[in-house]
């Protein structure tokens, strides 16, 4: 590899670090000085590396700029409503004490199979938040679960765009690609919860400050990852409340008017018409496209009537949208006055502002390591290394994710780059697909615009996100490594 380019990648990296652990500035400026310094090493002419930041974080906030606003907004709609807390207890009332983390890591698998995993976190994580409200502790923990098991099926598992773009790549029949994902996905759950439960309560105490009050209101939380209200002692084995009202914000109801209670289905609406729009429009488009036959090279894809309306409904922001209009006026009772619902939604924008721009960032530092070449040099370096065929795409992929931070770009260019290698190596190309899109899950960190989507929204910073976030995503990656390689010998 181009020691000028391996430098590049070093420096870059390291000085996100330094400039996170040691000074003051902030992630969304730390990452933009990232980006410059890592363009002038690798020798990117100083106009083109703005160019790279600049189309880096514009096109990394036209996918989730405005899902992330209109998620915060939905998310604090079912706040001061009280439907995230309706929710929530029936959540616990259905699963018991203790397996509240267990249903976060299958739930977040679920959703984000046709979803990708930045918006359905964004839509889930409000009942996290109240689920841990009610448990008055474990936010950490759920929150953990819950992203990363959002991330295995989307990195594993077909209609999401990364595994689908390596099986046309490699030739992987998608099929099989979907059941094996599955299969994974199951393999690896146990991980993400078992981890999320260990690190969890030794990250609660590191929790930010506006995160705690927004997530436990005036508790205090203890090393433990319990909370108990002030001038009462920390529980050690806190109970769930499921019995009470609802928690919201909306004041006594006027004269003639009955007091505000939600339903579990109607409190479900804003999250489950978005969630399921966004499938409707995956399994149209897929089976539009099915109907649609073997085009030939120079076909035009056209898809019917049908599946233009559900691509337009379908598309996450249209269905959040849609969620919107949905929380305000199914969740908010008729007397709520409209200056107060304005203010509630000022309110959400200003902390969904900070998120927006970090992911940016993060966007824009992954287009210039792209840009500058970095990506493909490791690509082309771990190629020429001697290892077990299964092997050659796996850590393709991981080198290129830790190069760039986008997981899908790092599993599209370990497919690139494998596919002529695929026969010489006497491996399936079955095989190979798991092995990019495994290979991509490691080390969530900096440069990924997940990485700030889940440590933002979980109130982490510093070395407790690194070891959260970036701890869980390479507990997968380990414990994927002997699944790829059995699958190298029996596909």
């Amino acid at each position: 590899m181009d020691l000028q380019l391996l430098l590049a990648l070093v420096l870059g990296i390291g000085t996100i670090i330094f400039l996170v652990l040691r000074t003051r500035i902030d992630a969304f400026v730390a990452l933009l000085i990232a980006a410059l310094v890592t363009g002038f090493v690798a020798g990117s002419p100083p106009i083109e590396t703005i160019g790279s930041m600049t189309t880096g974080f514009g096109n990394t906030l036209a996918s989730i700029g405005i899902v992330i606003g209109l998620g915060v907004a939905i998310g604090k709609i079912l706040e001061v409503s009280g439907a995230a807390d309706a929710l929530a207890k029936k959540f616990v009332k259905a699963l018991g004490r203790g397996r509240e983390h267990w249903a976060m890591a299958g739930t977040g698998a679920v959703v984000s199979i046709p979803v990708f995993c930045d918006s359905g976190f964004v839509i889930m994580n409000p009942l996290a938040r109240s689920i841990a409200r009610r448990l008055q502790g474990r936010y950490v923990t759920l929150a953990l679960a819950l992203g990363c098991g959002m991330t295995l099926t989307h990195h594993l598992v077909p209609p999401t765009p990364g595994p689908l773009g390596v099986a046309g790549i490699l030739g992987a029949d998608l099929g099989g690609l979907i059941l094996a994902g599955l299969v994974f996905t199951l393999a690896l759950l146990p991980i993400v919860i078992l981890y999320a439960a260990w690190m969890g309560p030794k990250l609660e105490s590191e929790l930010d400050d506006e995160v705690r009050q927004e997530v436990y209101g005036h508790a205090t939380v203890g090393a433990t990852g319990h909370s108990a209200g002030v001038g009462t002692a920390t529980l050690d084995r806190p109970e769930p409340v499921v019995d009470e009202a609802p928690v919201h914000q909306l004041g006594d109801p006027p004269a003639g008017e009955k007091p505000h209670t939600i339903s579990f289905g109607l409190a479900a609406l804003p999250l489950l018409v978005p969630l399921v729009l966004i499938v409707l429009n995956t399994v149209g488009a897929a089976i539009d496209r099915n109907n649609q036959g073997v085009l030939s090279p120079d076909a035009e894809y056209t898809p019917a009537n049908w599946a233009e309306v559900l691509a337009f409904i379908g598309h996450p922001v249209v269905a959040l949208i849609i969620g919107i209009v949905l929380a305000v006026y199914v969740l908010l009772p008729r007397w709520t006055p409209r200056k107060q619902v304005h203010h509630w939604m000022a309110e959400a924008a200003g902390s969904a502002g900070l998120i927006i721009l970090i992911t940016g960032a993060g966007g824009a530092l992954g287009q210039v390591l792209r840009d500058s070449g970095v990506g493909d040099a490791l690509a082309e370096a771990i190629a020429d290394l001697s290892l077990p065929g299964v092997l050659v795409p796996f850590f393709i992929a991981s080198l290129v994710r830790v190069a760039q931070g986008s997981g899908t770009v790092a599993m599209i260019t370990a497919a690139s780059v494998s596919a002529p290698l695929v026969v010489g190596l006497d491996l399936s190309p079955l095989a190979a697909a798991l092995a990019c899109c495994a290979g991509s899950m490691v080390f969530s960190y900096f440069n990924d615009s997940y990485f700030w989507v889940v440590t933002r929204f979980t109130g982490l910073s510093g070395t407790a996100a690194l070891r959260g976030w970036s701890g869980i995503t390479t507990a997968v990656w380990l414990g994927s490594l002997p699944l790829v390689l059995i699958a190298g010998a029996v596909l």
